[in-house]
């Protein structure tokens, strides 16, 4: 779902484990790490959107995860002008994002990044709170800064 300014509704997933680790996965094929996010769609609610992405995404179940909580506000970032898919219709500049902080309950063998047809990460592991915004792509920076600054307080 684009909206009329050109975001696409997305959601964005910081699961921590009880050692207070982050998920954190690298892109497949790239250099890149992030944590899980995807769209929302129009059929779902947000957190129907984050169910379904944590299952696609990384293999966890629904029962595995316990959702501590989200930003109350979406977060947005632009998408680099040379990243833009112009061709498309509606044009998507960017995401606007809700947030939400996840309790992991499972074992660590419940994470399965080949669990879709199209695997989006080929590694995973547990980080300090203090790598991904310091560590994921540029432009999503702000946002993941914000999003952290927001949730991490709900589990100290």
């Amino acid at each position: 779902m684009i909206d009329s300014e050109g975001y696409r509704a997305n959601v964005g997933i910081i699961l921590v484990n009880d050692q207070g680790g982050l998920f954190w996965a690298k892109r497949i094929g790239e250099n890149a790490w992030q944590f899980p996010q995807g769209g929302i769609q129009e059929s779902e609610t947000a957190e129907d959107a984050v169910f379904r992405e944590l299952e696609e995404e990384i293999g966890v179940s629904s029962d595995a995860v316990e959702i501590i909580g989200s930003t109350r506000d979406w977060l947005r970032y632009d998408i680099p002008s040379h990243l833009i898919r112009r061709h498309q219709t509606p044009c998507c500049i960017g995401q606007k994002q809700r947030w939400f902080l996840l309790r992991f309950t499972g074992q660590e063998s419940d994470v399965r990044l080949d669990s879709s047809d199209k695997p989006e990460f080929d590694q995973w592991r547990w980080v300090d709170a203090d790598e991904p915004a310091r560590a994921v792509i540029s432009f999503k920076r702000k946002v993941y800064t914000e999003a952290l600054r927001e949730l991490l307080p709900l589990i100290r």
